[in-house]
């Protein structure tokens, strides 16, 4: 005995298209002057408030010796590499007090980082390194040694340390942050880097 077959009707699926629930953004080139130069500062401000966040952070190998990569370092070398000596003296000023402000004002950052704000400058304006991700590297390792160096200087000159101790830790604590503040570098130079090129191509345009 043969069982009857049920044939029931197919849903038909609906032919009207399906409607967007994403919001579209327009291009940056459609938005208004103000509104560009309020995102362009909403995500500076952003970047370095990010570098201060992840500046006392131990995430996995992000650490060398107990030592983390310096971000406000790199975000220093990052602004300053296309800017005037002036902008990134002030640049590195503004950040060293910040870092100031999250650990202790005595001895200062501000002089390591304004000091590495204006030699950044000068590598850029005087044209010795052509700019791709090694250079930024290898500037990032420089300066990272000359920030430290200042910063074991200004605790010598404070007296209240034995010079021989202050020297033997900060040779280690220059070479590791040198060696993570490079490796690292390329993460917070390409986003911002991209982005202030496009920002400065509206403003010209």
């Amino acid at each position: 005995m043969k069982i009857p077959a049920f044939t029931g009707r197919r849903q038909k699926k609906s032919k009207s298209p399906a409607r967007k629930s994403k919001i579209q953004i327009p291009p940056i080139a459609r938005w208004h002057p103000r509104t560009r130069q309020f995102v362009d500062w909403t995500v500076t401000v952003g970047s370095v408030l990010l570098c201060l966040l992840m500046l006392p952070s131990r995430l996995p190998g992000m650490e060398l010796l107990g030592i983390g990569p310096n971000w406000l370092l790199i975000w220093v070398v990052a602004w300053s590499v296309k800017r005037t000596v002036w902008s990134g003296a002030f640049a590195g000023i503004v950040l060293g007090l910040l870092q100031d402000a999250m650990t202790s004002p005595s001895p200062t950052h501000a002089l390591s980082l304004g000091i590495v704000g204006m030699l950044t400058g000068l590598i850029q304006k005087q044209r010795f390194i052509e700019e791709d991700f090694i250079s930024i590297a290898l500037i990032v390792f420089a300066m990272a040694l000359v920030a430290e160096t200042i910063f074991g200087l200004e605790l010598t000159l404070m007296g209240d340390r034995k010079t021989e101790y202050i020297w033997t830790y900060y040779q280690r604590v220059a070479l590791a942050s040198a060696i993570l503040s490079s490796l690292w570098a390329p993460v917070v130079y390409y986003p911002l880097n991209r982005w202030w090129q496009e920002m400065k191509l509206f403003e010209q345009s």
